[in-house]
């Protein structure tokens, strides 16, 4: 791979159940390569709605990505979140602190990714609210020495304008490049020497193993049509 220019673009959205499907994967390529990762937000649960209006589909979708994959999905979280009483659905808050988690380390963003992740699927914290968002974050920054108070970060979540320009700004950013993409998230685009190929399905549902296969066939891919 070295000796390619390479980088990587991950479209998501934080409560994408598929894009949990593909956290191993994902993990894997932030360790192996973080300084060529760019994550891509794309806005897709952004707004909130009543969680009501999609427990019911999430748990059939949920149960299928766990048979297919092996990844959690506890009863804390299918009745402790997505049956909650006047419960929401928006990914806002946790967009938003990935966006100001990465002013500090870019690195933090896939990592604070998994940690939402594990809160709410395994953990059954309900996400949506700026209160746990807070609580995951300063531990996904303390875990990289950066100290974060929990209430100073929840105010910064719900009230810093500049933040949510940041944030918007971002957004409006994955969704003009995603125009020329394949549609959906999550979707891993590998940009080997200006070659922009994307991948999803199957190729990140199976783990960082199967993920850095498909990435060795497609480096060979390239460098066979540079010998011809």
């Amino acid at each position: 791979m070295t000796l390619f220019d390479l980088k990587f673009d991950y479209y998501l959205d934080p409560l994408c159940g598929w894009c949990y499907a593909s956290a191993p994967a994902l993990a894997g390529l932030a360790e192996k390569y973080p300084d060529q990762l760019a994550m891509r937000p794309s806005g897709l649960f952004f707004d909130p709605r009543p969680v009501a209006s999609i427990a019911d589909h999430a748990e059939r979708n949920d149960r299928h990505i766990q048979k297919i994959t092996g990844q959690r999905f506890t009863e804390a979280y299918h009745q402790g979140v997505m049956r909650s009483k006047g419960g929401v659905f928006g990914s806002n808050f946790l967009t938003r602190a990935m966006v100001a988690l990465g002013q500090y380390e870019a690195a933090l963003e896939p990592n604070f990714l998994h940690d939402a992740q594990i809160a709410r699927y395994v953990q059954g914290k309900d996400t949506s609210r700026a209160r746990e968002v807070a609580l995951v974050a300063c531990r996904t920054a303390a875990k990289a020495a950066i100290e974060l108070n929990v209430a100073e970060f929840e105010d910064k979540l719900t009230n810093c304008a500049e933040l949510e320009r940041e944030t918007q700004a971002r957004i409006s950013d994955t969704q003009a490049r995603q125009a020329s993409l394949p549609r959906g998230v999550p979707l891993l685009v590998v940009t080997l020497d200006g070659r922009p190929t994307p991948l999803s399905g199957e190729k990140l549902y199976r783990g960082a193993a199967a993920l850095f296969e498909a990435l060795d066939d497609l480096l060979k891919t390239i460098a066979g049509r540079e010998l011809n």
